[in-house]
């Protein structure tokens, strides 16, 4: 999902002297700022996500329900890490017609993400505290 803000800058007295004495309006696309900012989020989201097992595809359908939409080919790579580092623990359930690979948390990943999750407090009170400040200004 791409977002473009698009905003109008006035020129004020001594920053930049246009030739003319028009608004200089700029796009400025903002993707790669969400990208970054969803990177840790969503290792935040999936561990949050699988207390109960669960397989990639319906990862990404509950996530959409939930208002945080996701392509498979960024997900699947993220499980395979996590995986990786002993956060979540994946099993192969080849009961049905597709083999399906079901994921769920380990006890390390509980305690990663709860560290997680304070840090996300954290973060979020000092950005709220400068946005009351801000109001006072």
């Amino acid at each position: 999902m791409t977002y473009r803000v698009s905003y109008s800058i006035y020129i004020l007295h001594g920053i930049y002297q246009p030739k003319t004495e028009e608004v200089v309006r700029m796009t400025i696309d903002i993707s790669p700022f969400e990208t970054e900012m969803n990177r840790g989020f969503l290792q935040v989201l999936v561990l949050v996500l699988l207390e109960t097992d669960m397989y990639g595809y319906s990862m990404v359908k509950q996530l959409e329900e939930k208002g945080y939409g996701l392509e498979e080919n960024t997900l699947y790579p993220l499980l395979r890490r996590l995986e990786k580092k002993g956060l979540i623990k994946g099993k192969w359930d080849i009961r049905e017609d597709r083999p399906r690979k079901f994921y769920v948390i380990t006890k390390m990943g509980r305690d990663v993400r709860a560290q997680l999750l304070k840090i996300g407090q954290r973060q979020n009170e000092i950005l709220n505290r400068l946005l009351k400040e801000n109001q006072n200004v």
